[in-house]
């Protein structure tokens, strides 16, 4: 940077423009006064080139340069375009090829965050904070995060980390970094905007963090209210949204009025129209319709039907009251879930349910709530149309770039997790069968009512579960001996990370102990775990394998048997699926070719 010589100040006057102190305007080495006017500089400036036209729309492009603006304390790249300020920019660091226009105010204040570092309540909507917001946040760490923050000495490493790293990534000035496009927009208010963002419309952003990249960039569209929120890769925040302590994740789209405080959104979720409150929402968490409220509730792969509604207050202690729907978990239209409540993997949750169940050890349920009763049907969403589209869809519907991706997302459906849960829901039936007796026409667990055939039925589906599993994991392993016992006990789902469990306690020993002591530190374990999930899964299949059959070890033969008995299974859930969708064709107005084509790609669709 140099400064201006008299000759351009002279210029720069006679285009309208002045400056509080002359001297304190620097510009490159080859600056052009000719497209700066009406331009009132205050504090320290800098000013790039501006020897290029911006393109402002599609097929439009403009000659850069700077027109009725009031700039203080601002650094300007080369070839931006910025017209048209109404109050003023101050304290922003502004990248090259940016246009702004038509904005109302763009300022920094001292000691800004830039919405990160702050500390939100997810589930408990009255609790005293368990996650904190950075743009380095996914979906691991912060369900992470919600299992670790009950120990209040590593709570506080954890917080101290991101302290930390939020303090080596906050300038005390705003940033608008490169290829930035902000129109008609009133208020940016400590906030940093990444790469090749797009602002159109917004009503204010004020301490956020828009984290875009050249490769997956962000839009912030009209009527959009945004305040203590972090934005990452990919995103887009349209339709008169209101967001408060919010974390966006990568890909993910809010709109359509939908309104949320408190609530973490990660990677490819989708919601739209409705509100969330204290709600986690783990990967491809979809919510389209109004009067949908998702509140003190975690999930991931899950679908909102038309007003489902969470209640977290009892009205007497407070918004207290939380629960969890597993993965691949939906509720229908009108479904209410009176928390505490917790719903086992792939289950669909019908009407009102007011039992507070737990079905954890239950999943691929129906969860049916009528008259004040909850009736269980175990495991009658297993062999499902629905199932087998939204198990063949996800993988397909992952539209973060692939390159940089944050959130670790494992799409394995019959995971160590989920057969877990289905032995110990076989096990569970048949106990309740034993206990209550084989005459019992309906049998009671819980709060929840099971009827006998449901009941019979569930036993054969879970047993299916496990030997389709069996068969899908033995495939390329042979007998080969397991090289540890890591994986054989209980597993966790970190909202779409499937881990042993006791390895997410080995973590959080490593924290305690200071051997991890950094976030980089943390995301490499997660990264190292993620890796490891082959082995870790053989483990847990092998032991399986030997306590099904029996056996002391595998062999041959026993490898032989088990794919025969996954050839069976397999059959039997494909004709399953098969006939639902018969019946559903049998209502009469869809088409059948749409039949017949789903019935060829059940073979195509490698789900089983």
């Amino acid at each position: 940077m140099r400064s201006l010589t008299v000759d351009e100040i002279e210029a720069l006057e006679r285009q309208g423009c002045s400056a509080e102190d002359w001297t304190r305007i620097g510009v490159a080495e080859d600056f052009c006064p000719a497209y700066i006017h009406n331009v009132a500089f205050y504090g320290d400036v800098g000013l790039g080139l501006f020897d290029k036209q911006v393109e402002v729309d599609e097929g439009f492009a403009r000659h850069s340069g700077i027109r009725n603006a009031v700039l203080r304390d601002v650094s300007i790249g080369d070839n931006c375009l910025i017209e048209n300020v109404g109050c003023h920019i101050c304290r922003y660091s502004i990248g090259d090829e940016c246009y702004i226009s038509g904005v109302g105010l763009i300022t920094c204040t001292e000691g800004a965050s830039f919405g990160q570092g702050n500390v939100v309540s997810v589930l408990n909507e009255a609790g005293p904070g368990n996650v904190v917001i950075y743009d380095g946040l996914t979906s691991q760490m912060a369900a992470f995060m919600v299992h670790c923050s009950g120990d209040k000495a590593l709570w506080e490493q954890l917080q101290a980390m991101v302290a930390a790293f939020v303090g080596r990534r906050t300038e005390g000035r705003g940033t608008i970094g490169y290829g930035v496009k902000i129109v008609n927009t009133r208020e940016i208010v400590n906030s940093c905007i990444g790469d090749e963002c797009e602002i159109s419309g917004a009503e204010r952003l004020c301490d956020c963090t828009l984290s875009g990249t050249p490769d997956a960039s962000i839009y912030i569209g009209s009527g959009v209210e945004c305040d203590n929120t972090v934005v990452q890769a990919g995103a887009s925040v349209v339709g008169g949204a209101r967001l408060s302590s919010c974390f966006v994740g990568e890909a993910c789209h809010v709109g359509r009025g939908f309104s949320a405080e408190s609530s973490l959104f990660f990677a490819n979720s989708y919601v739209d129209n409705g509100e969330a409150c204290a709600a986690f929402c783990g990967p491809f968490t979809v919510s389209h319709h109004k009067a949908t409220l998702l509140i003190g509730c975690a999930c991931s792969f899950f679908n909102a039907g038309s007003a489902t509604n969470f209640s977290n207050h009892a009205y007497k202690l407070g918004p207290l009251h939380t629960g969890t729907l597993a993965r691949g978990s939906k509720t229908g239209s009108g479904a209410h879930l009176l928390l505490p409540a917790r719903i086992g993997a792939f289950s669909v949750c019908m009407g009102k349910i007011e039992t507070h169940p737990d079905t954890r050890q239950l999943p691929f349920s129906y969860v049916i709530g009528s008259a004040g009763a909850t009736y269980l049907v175990p495991g009658r969403n297993l062999p499902t149309v629905g199932t087998m589209r939204d198990v063949a869809k996800w993988p397909r519907r992952d539209m973060r770039p692939r390159v940089g991706r944050q959130a670790i997302v494992n799409f394995d459906w019959l995971s160590p997790a989920v057969v877990a849960s289905a032995i110990e829901g076989r096990r569970l039936l048949q106990r309740l069968r034993d206990e209550q007796g084989d005459d019992a026409e309906t049998y009671s667990f819980g709060g929840c009512l099971i009827r006998k055939r449901w009941l019979v039925r569930g036993i054969a589906l879970y047993d299916m579960v496990v030997r389709i599993y069996l068969g899908r994991a033995v495939k390329g392993h042979y007998c080969e001996l397991p090289e540890s016992s890591v994986g054989t006990g209980e597993w966790a789902d970190l909202a779409g990370m499937l881990v042993p469990m006791a390895e997410v306690e080995q973590l959080a020993d490593d924290i305690r102990s200071g051997t991890v002591d950094e976030l980089q530190l943390v995301d490499d374990r997660f990264i190292s775990l993620n890796e490891a999930y082959d082995d870790f899964k053989w483990n847990f299949t092998y032991r399986l394998a030997l306590d099904y059959y029996g056996l002391d070890t595998l062999s041959a033969d026993d490898i032989d048997r088990i794919t025969a008995d996954y050839e069976a299974a397999r059959a039997e859930w494909m004709a399953a699926v098969g006939r639902d969708a018969e019946r559903e064709f049998a209502l009469g107005d869809v088409d059948e070719g749409v039949l017949a084509a789903f019935l060829d790609s059940l073979e195509a669709q490698g789900v089983v």
